[in-house]
């Protein structure tokens, strides 16, 4: 006989066409409904997932909160899925989402008793491949999705082995007709379900009402009730995810397949591009504060601070929620998540702050007449860099310009003034250094700062030996630039004397697009209407508020032993834009700022980056690995880097960001996708507008945005096996400061070094549940690799082998490393 799992939930999204305080009321109500269907219905079983929400109904009304405990134990209420929430499932960082598992879990097994074995993300807008591994790791075997519906024609059937990095796979299920049924249609979507399998023995149909909660329905409950006993063809049982999946392996052979689950409602990898920028900055500074907090506790220095971290890591999941991240909710519900992400950073810098003054006790007094510059890498091994630092002129207090002099350890560095954030230049007071250095591994690097008197005027620009032929040219031992004087775009980059882009590089392009926030219909957002212009000199000089008549579009700003830094200013209809060229003068690593003031409606903005590599893949990262992505203008979700490996020279060019996921390629061009204007939570329905055209309704992300990249260059190999680090250290930036230590010269030994750089750390963190420390590591390549892990405040020295794409979670034991799973118990 065949048999037919009916699955009931309820979804509720805590936030998207409202606000939170209406989420909680929804899912107290939701509950309180569901609670009574199960105490008053034999057979029945609710399923529903998100400690978020529980957390809530904990919170509001402990009352309901005991009676679902009950009902849980008595096998009336099933916990399913057992995450914070459903989040996106492309943008968080691989450690993100491990953590919304981790939390998720441990609440639901300390209040419940219970571990889910089934994730789902019913309502998540695609699905990356990254998370097969976290999952596994996590306890889970088997998942449910609802999207990409059935458009994506490449899959194997609606139940499959979804295979995922380091040999990890899922049994995986796209729910028929999505998660909900609408009151009373319950039966009609089964009798859908019939209709379209009729040879199916094994099924599952999920039901209930659902997006602002609802559940079940006396309605539905007593047709289905009917429907059972008029089909005796099929044994209908209301049921649990866990008892479809144990039916579905022991009934069916599934078949494989091992690619992310894309692409989906693509404008999300773009819309309120905010909101995406606050979140990575977030993840960059919640995990760094971590490891700056662990070298700390573990020198003896301070207690770890688990409540805070706690607090941060719930205002990052919180906002992962699949209709706050993908930008897909309304304005408020915008201007709530900037908020509480805010408060995260908060949080995360005060413990980066407090964990750095406490390491800083290791370190000498100045000297007289000299400034200490310190700089904490948080990274177990040397990061090479240029890093800035703002101070105060305490030493020379005439009106004649001073310049630095930086010395590590009592050698001269490169080092160069540029111009400070304030303007207050009347007074040669506040002031910024630059300078190229190599920071030790985890641990506090110090430089000392001297100033001496110049007749260089604060003001004077004398760069004119860099423009030549029409263009600004920098050459260094390694490295060949070319900007054009007249577009303000790069006509050549040369890395050892190999060329990798075309002329026009880092053009913005304007794109015509929809008013729709997901973009739900199509794939593609690549039809350029026109592109941002060189502005005129005229144009510049008003844009800029600036009178000196040398003024120029393209101009040279800063110049030192660092760096030479090339501005170019550029206008489209309402927009302006400038784009910051920062050129190293050793190395070959290019940052290319962007700053768009955007005041376009139903149009995105693309920096288009041509490589001379025509026929390249083009790979990108995506959670705990990396996947080749579409190569025909298909807009493609990526993280912290992506770029174009060329098989036949065997170079490589790839763009690392700070900022932004979505892209395209085509035709060896990159895109990038930086903003979109649609309206908030515009959503095509048949032929309704999605704006009624009776007022001005506002659009996404008007006003100033800005974006960060570094552009790197060389064999395709080298790069695969180091940008997984450069794109880490990119992202959790050092963090440098001027301070003066007491002298008190605490003994602070190393945390971690790693002899293999291409095993990154991950997190390392207090234990959820002792005080022993978690070191979470992660192999960034496709090959196996080997490492020395090694720390001196920790006392270990161990050598681990590691798959490819693999994630090792290690607790630290009487100076050993023990692998433990995602939820820390010993394997």
């Amino acid at each position: 006989m065949k048999k037919m799992h009916l699955i009931c939930n309820a979804h509720l999204d805590p936030v998207w066409l409202w606000q939170r305080q209406e989420g909680i009321g929804e899912a107290l109500s939701t509950y309180r409904i569901a609670a009574d269907f199960c105490e008053n219905y034999d057979g029945f079983v609710f399923n529903h997932n998100e400690a978020v929400l529980y957390e809530w109904v904990e919170e509001f009304e402990p009352e309901l909160f005991k009676k679902i405990q009950k009902l849980v134990k008595q096998g009336k209420w099933h916990i399913m899925g057992g995450w914070y929430l459903q989040p996106d499932c492309n943008m968080p960082s691989g450690e993100s989402m491990a953590r919304q598992m981790i939390y998720g879990k441990n609440y639901f097994m300390e209040k419940f008793g219970v571990e889910p074995k089934t994730a789902i993300n019913f309502d998540s807008f695609g699905h990356s491949k990254g998370m097969i591994q976290i999952m596994n790791k996590a306890g889970y075997d088997s998942y449910i999705y609802s999207r990409p519906s059935k458009d994506l024609k490449q899959l194997p059937a609606e139940d499959m082995k979804w295979v995922g990095f380091n040999h990890s796979e899922v049994m995986a299920s796209r729910s028929f007709g999505h998660y909900l049924s609408g009151k009373g249609k319950s039966v009609d979507k089964i009798k859908r379900f019939m209709n379209e399998y009729p040879d199916k023995q094994t099924c599952m149909v999920l039901w209930g009402i659902g997006n602002h909660g609802g559940g079940p329905s006396r309605e539905d409950l007593e047709a289905i009730q009917a429907f059972r006993t008029e089909h005796t063809d099929y044994d209908i049982i209301h049921s649990t995810p866990e008892d479809y999946f144990a039916e579905l392996k022991e009934s069916e052979s599934l078949k494989s397949y091992d690619k992310s689950l894309n692409p989906f409602a693509v404008g999300c990898y773009t819309s309120q591009i905010r909101i995406k920028q606050k979140h990575r900055l977030l993840e960059n500074e919640l995990f760094m504060a971590e490891k700056m907090m662990t070298a700390a506790a573990a020198n003896g220095l301070m207690e770890y601070d688990r409540h805070s971290t706690e607090e941060a890591l719930k205002d990052l999941m919180f906002c992962e929620f699949h209709d706050i991240l993908p930008g897909s909710s309304i304005q408020i519900v915008e201007e709530d998540a900037l908020r509480q992400l805010e408060h995260g950073l908060e949080i995360s810098n005060r413990l980066k702050t407090k964990a750095f003054y406490m390491l800083l006790r290791g370190e000498e007094k100045g000297k007289d007449g000299e400034l200490p510059i310190f700089a904490y890498n948080p990274h177990p091994y040397e990061v090479e860099g240029i890093f800035e630092c703002e101070f105060m002129n305490e030493f020379i207090t005439s009106k004649v310009y001073s310049v630095p002099t930086v010395t590590q350890n009592g050698k001269v560095i490169p080092s160069q003034n540029e111009r400070e954030a304030s303007g207050l230049h009347a007074l040669d007071w506040r002031k910024k250094v630059v300078f190229k250095a190599t920071l030790k591994p985890s641990s506090i690097n110090r430089f000392d700062l001297t100033l001496r008197e110049s007749d260089k005027s604060k003001y004077t620009y004398k760069f004119k030996q860099y423009t030549r032929n029409g263009a600004v040219n920098i050459r260094t031992e390694n490295l060949d630039i070319k900007i054009n004087k007249m577009t303000g775009l790069i006509d050549a980059y040369k890395v050892n004397g190999v060329n990798y882009l075309e002329k026009a590089a880092f053009r913005l392009a304007v794109v015509n697009d929809t008013t729709d926030a997901w973009a739900m219909e199509t794939t593609k957002i690549n039809d350029v209407n026109d592109y941002f212009r060189l502005m005129t000199t005229a144009e510049a000089k008003k844009f800029g508020t600036v009178a000196r008549k040398d003024f120029d579009s393209v101009r040279v700003i800063e110049d030192g032993e660092a760096r030479v830094v090339v501005e170019a200013y550029f206008k489209y209809d309402d927009s302006s834009a400038i784009v910051t060229y920062l050129i190293p003068k050793t190395g070959t690593e290019v940052e290319v700022k962007v700053r768009v003031y955007w005041n376009e409606k139903e149009k995105m903005l693309k920096l288009q980056i041509p490589t001379v590599m025509k026929k390249a893949n083009y790979i990108g990262q995506i959670m705990n690995g990396s996947e080749n992505l579409f190569e025909d203008g298909t807009e493609c979700v990526s993280q912290k880097w992506s770029g174009a490996f060329d098989d036949a020279s065997e170079k490589a060019l790839v763009i690392v960001n700070d900022c932004l996921y979505g892209s395209h390629y085509s035709k060896g061009t990159i895109h990038l996708s930086l903003v979109r204007s649609p309206g908030y939570s515009g959503h095509p329905k048949g032929k309704t507008p999605m704006m009624i055209d009776d007022r001005a309704y506002p659009r996404i992300d008007q006003g100033e945005r800005r974006y960060s990249f570094m552009i790197v260059a060389d064999d395709a190999a080298k790069i695969k096996k180091n940008i997984d680090k450069l794109a880490l250290a990119y992202n959790e930036k050092p963090f440098v400061v001027t301070a003066y230590p007491s002298g008190e010269k605490a003994k602070v030994k190393n945390l971690l070094t790693l002899s293999n750089q291409s095993i990154l750390l991950q997190a390392f963190k207090k234990a959820e549940k002792s005080e022993e420390f978690i070191a979470r590591l992660y192999n960034g390549t496709e090959d196996q690799q080997t490492v020395i892990i090694e720390s001196e405040a920790l006392k270990i020295k161990e050598t681990i082998t590691f798959n490819q794409f693999e994630i090792k979670t290690f607790i630290i034991r009487n100076g050993k490393l023990i692998e433990t799973d995602l939820l820390e118990r010993e394997m």
